[in-house]
């Protein structure tokens, strides 16, 4: 059995995993994941016909979410949960359907048009082996013959998954919008239009940047309503002698909810990766059982996980293959699956608790501190002390150094060129690919700390509202600011993350270790042209040119 998938930066020889995915799925998980992108395109294609009519329905809404969330990189592995989410998607897919032919016979008196093929017409297998053989039929080339046009669908297809994820985090935190639920129907759907041109899904992958950003900005306000803004916040690296549980993922609301059911039992709760961020918000650095990070970026936790003795649960994606000495202690949660762990659903964490407490104590290991929880507003509370450190010349540059670690060669670039900046330079990082360089000594200028930890890729929208503050403050636009985007990526969130920027106008970004294996060269020198972006190169002529020398 083979297969055929490129939306990672870990992409094969940098054309397609077809053998088995550098992530760890294998063909069968491929496959299934191909045929959910397919149900979800009918879904979408029912959703936005019935939504022209006035005829909506939320499960479904929530659903195509979830769906494309699942599809996400180092997400869900476990065929058994892909099957039943598989059946949810067709059985809402049918009720859809149902609700738009209801809609239209009510407004026109006539039966609606029938459409006989393609993902709205798909019927869905009756076996597992059924499902793997719908989803080889339509894997990511079935989408298009057109090597452009296909580049472009993707782009915009990777760019729907990625804020699919963060408007999951905001859903979960209370936060919808009519608009973004219309707008993840229009889009889907429109993939499989083909009266479209390549200007037309162009221009719809520019309406997924401007889209996200909105996105963000919901995530953001639900997470500063539920915890405050986060605060500049020293975090310990170490351990303490008692029992430990530790939280890998992004959901805030998720490590919320297991600190609540913590309390008061001797045990203490570490953050992994993405999770780090959430020592600075108020709302959860208040339990003095949310003890310290424990680990580095999502691809060492095979050599990092074995040494963590308590009981480990992952929120979202990221996770790898488990090594057998700590899988009998991994849960999953939400839209995380991996074949033979313990996938838990709602928000008693009581399995967790429970093997934390059967599971040995942690050693008393003091370790280094670090800070995160640099913020906009914690950024922009001291806006006038940076204005005044740029207008005097004590800073000279700021450089966004951040998105995705990974495990691939060439990633030793971002600490190099962190290494590397002048000391008259503010960094500014956030994501999982600061690992790379937050354990190193920075030091300050004039009191401001000259790596700025803005937090997740959750929190891209700090960082746009830091840059936006500047060129406010200067009076000039994001592309005259003295301001280099050194960009890392891995999967779907830092595409559209990307996207946003090239809405915004964003220019000159240096984005690495790899281009995106989905862009065809005139797809990639239409960027090219229009916002120069670039591959990564040295580091000295990449400083070089960023610096203007």
């Amino acid at each position: 059995m083979s297969m055929f998938c490129r939306q990672c930066e870990q992409a094969a020889k940098g054309t397609g995993c077809e053998v088995v995915g550098v992530c760890g799925k294998n063909p069968e998980v491929a496959a299934l994941l191909d045929l959910m992108m397919y149900g979800l395109k009918g879904l979408a294609i029912y959703a936005d016909k019935a939504r022209e009519l006035d005829a909506r329905n939320t499960v479904a809404d929530m659903f195509l979410i979830e769906g494309l969330f699942t599809t996400v990189t180092n997400v869900d592995f476990d065929p058994v949960q892909l099957a039943g989410k598989l059946r949810k998607c067709y059985d809402l897919k049918e009720q859809v359907k149902a609700m738009y032919e209801s809609a239209y016979r009510e407004k026109n008196g006539a039966e609606a048009p029938a459409i006989t093929d393609g993902p709205a017409a798909w019927v869905i297998a009756d076996n597992l082996e059924g499902l793997v053989a719908q989803g080889q039929a339509h894997g990511v080339k079935s989408q298009h013959s057109d090597p452009d046009i296909l580049s472009a669908i993707e782009i915009i297809i990777y760019g729907l998954k990625g804020m699919a994820a963060y408007a999951e985090h905001a859903i979960i935190l209370g936060k919808t919008d009519e608009e973004v639920f219309a707008f993840f129907h229009k889009a889907l759907a429109a993939t499989t239009d083909t009266t479209k041109g390549l200007m037309d899904f162009v221009g719809i992958a520019m309406e997924c940047g401007k889209l996200n950003i909105k996105v963000m900005e919901m995530l953001n306000t639900g997470h500063v309503e539920h915890y405050g803004h986060p605060v500049p916040t020293k975090v310990q690296l170490g351990t303490r002698k008692n029992k430990g549980i530790l939280v890998s993922g992004h959901d805030l609301r998720m490590l919320e909810e297991l600190l609540k059911q913590t309390e008061g039992k001797g045990i203490d709760v570490y953050t992994h990766g993405e999770m780090l961020p959430a020592h600075g918000y108020p709302g959860l650095k208040k339990y003095p059982h949310l003890y310290g990070n424990f680990g580095g970026a999502w691809q060492d936790q095979a050599k990092e996980f074995p040494n963590f003795p308590g009981a480990i649960i992952f929120n979202t994606n990221c996770i790898q293959r488990p090594a057998e000495s700590y899988k009998d202690r991994l849960f999953t949660w939400g839209e995380v699956g991996w074949p033979g762990a313990k996938h838990l659903t709602g928000w008693k964490f009581d399995e967790v608790i429970n093997k934390a407490l059967e599971c040995p104590d942690l050693p008393d290991a003091p370790g280094q501190e670090i800070l995160t929880g640099f913020g906009h507003n914690a950024v922009l509370g001291v806006a006038d002390k940076v204005i005044e450190a740029v207008k005097a010349g004590a800073v000279k540059h700021f450089f966004l150094i951040g998105g995705c670690d990974g495990a691939k060669s060439g990633r030793n670039y971002y600490t190099e060129f962190a290494e590397k900046v002048p000391k008259d330079c503010v960094i500014l990082t956030l994501a999982c690919g600061k690992y790379r360089f937050n354990k190193l000594e920075f030091g300050d200028i004039g009191g401001i700390p000259r790596l700025l930890d803005v937090g997740q890729c959750n929190d891209a929208y700090s960082a746009v509202q830091i840059a936006s503050a500047l060129a406010g403050a200067f009076n000039c636009g994001l592309n005259d600011l003295p301001l280099s985007f050194i960009l890392s990526w891995y999967e779907q969130k830092a595409h559209v993350i990307l996207l946003s920027l090239l809405f915004l106008g964003v220019k000159n970004i240096k984005l690495g270790p790899a281009l995106p294996a989905y862009l065809s060269p005139n797809v990639l020198q239409f960027l090219v042209d229009n916002f120069n972006i670039g591959q990564i190169g040295s580091v000295d002529a990449d400083l070089k040119a960023s610096l203007g020398q």
